[in-house]
């Protein structure tokens, strides 16, 4: 996974969004060891203070946490991560509700497209079985 980061948001917001992603996808897996704040500060070109200051922002909200001689580690609490997951969801859901209202379609237009969608990728999925 990729880090993308662009110049409407401050940095550092961006970053804990991205290392939010990357425990929620399973990249970094509860209870496991993040890479050193140097590495991934290296891996996503920012400065390591910028990196610093997302995971302690990271640590404050539980999602990380530090054990003095050994690093950081992703939380091993699995609710804590699931909650996290749904409101990553949620703010994908409204910011594509905003676009799609931004280019003409009404909340119903839009769950109709959404299930038109679904309902096609079902027959693309029974046409590849087949």
């Amino acid at each position: 996974m990729n880090w993308e980061l662009k110049s409407d948001r401050p940095i550092y917001v961006q970053l804990i969004e991205q290392i939010q992603l990357r425990i929620v996808s399973g990249l970094y897996p509860a209870g496991s060891r993040l890479p050193a704040v140097r590495d991934m500060a290296a891996e996503a070109s920012v400065n390591p203070n910028t990196m610093q200051k997302s995971l302690a922002e990271l640590e404050r909200s539980g999602l990380v946490y530090t054990q003095r001689t050994s690093g950081r580690f992703v939380t091993e609490d699995r609710a804590m991560i699931q909650s996290v997951k749904e409101l990553l969801a949620r703010d994908q859901l409204k910011e594509f509700f905003i676009k799609m209202g931004q280019i003409g379609f009404t909340r119903e237009e839009t769950i109709t497209l959404v299930e038109q969608a679904r309902e096609g990728e079902d027959r693309h999925d029974t046409d590849l079985a087949v």
